[in-house]
């Protein structure tokens, strides 16, 4: 019997090895999340210096990418052993602090790695066993990196915005999640749609009210769920960022002046979409059609 046929028979075991997966991916986000702004930044900067000419003047910067070096301490910079970076399990054991100087480590690497795992989780039970599950985990990761990425440094990276749009019209010209035609209208209406909004609220305001990143995360949605979907996405968006925003406001915990990155709930709604989107659609016409 191949593993396969094992998880195709014993549902609950493809969950619990899901889960599993997940939390080790969720580790390799928070590098993902904390290294990829890094590595654009010295992209940038090598850039800039190409263009002024400067590079003789400056040295060059040590290597520094997904891979290496390896793990250290944000406090200290001590190397973590392999035994303190298990998932979640080196957290709990270590109270949340660094072994070596005994600071405290934030609680977000083991939230992320909880949150990887329970999504993931959520995802085998919708699609089980099936190209789906394996196309919509890859997905559900991609929309976690982009999402905290945006919350800290207010950017969605083209690294994981656009291979990912490419990545669900490949799927699509398979029907994996929908038809070729209603991906790429997907993409190519995601896009247009925020960039008029953009447009139409510059030319009123003559400010700029979202990001580049947010049309290129919309027509990547559009391209994983179809044309069909992106009321939906912008409905669920728009609706949890009002709420949170006006919440921070309240509770001041944000200033007007400071904009509010969009990414995160474009993401958190693409997966609602992803997970529940027929089911919510249904609900709607049950209920505009009484």
């Amino acid at each position: 019997m191949n593993a396969l046929t094992a998880f195709q028979q014993n549902p609950p075991f493809f969950c619990f090895a899901s889960g599993i997966l997940a939390l080790l991916i969720g580790s390799f986000l928070n590098v993902v999340i904390y290294r990829l702004p890094k590595m654009m930044e010295a992209e940038w900067k090598k850039e800039c210096k190409q263009f002024l000419g400067t590079d003789e003047d400056i040295p060059p910067e040590p290597g520094f990418n997904l891979v290496f070096p390896g793990s250290t301490c944000p406090n200290c910079q001590n190397k973590i052993h392999p035994l303190d970076n298990i998932p979640v399990i080196s957290y709990l054991l270590l109270k949340g602090s660094c072994r070596n100087c005994k600071q405290r480590i934030s609680p977000r690497y083991p939230l992320i790695e909880l949150a990887s795992c329970l999504l993931i989780i959520a995802v085998a039970i919708e699609y089980g066993v099936s190209i789906q599950a394996f196309f919509a985990f890859l997905f559900t990761w991609s929309l976690i990196a982009l999402a905290v990425i945006d919350y800290d440094h207010k950017l969605l990276p083209d690294n994981i915005t656009l291979p990912f749009m490419w990545l669900g019209i490949i799927c699509n010209l398979f029907g994996i999640f929908t038809d070729i035609e209603s991906s790429l209208f997907g993409a190519i209406f995601g896009y247009l749609v925020l960039w008029t909004v953009f447009v139409i609220f510059k030319l009123i305001t003559g400010k700029e009210g979202m990001g580049y990143g947010d049309f290129k995360l919309l027509a990547m949605l559009g391209a994983w769920l179809g044309w069909q979907y992106l009321p939906l996405i912008i409905i669920l968006s728009s609706f949890t960022g009002s709420i949170v925003g006006a919440g921070l406001l309240l509770l001041s915990k944000h200033k007007k002046s400071q904009p509010i990155p969009f990414g995160p709930f474009l993401a958190i709604a693409g997966w609602i979409a992803l997970m529940y989107g027929d089911l919510l659609t249904g609900l709607y016409i049950d209920w505009a059609f009484k």
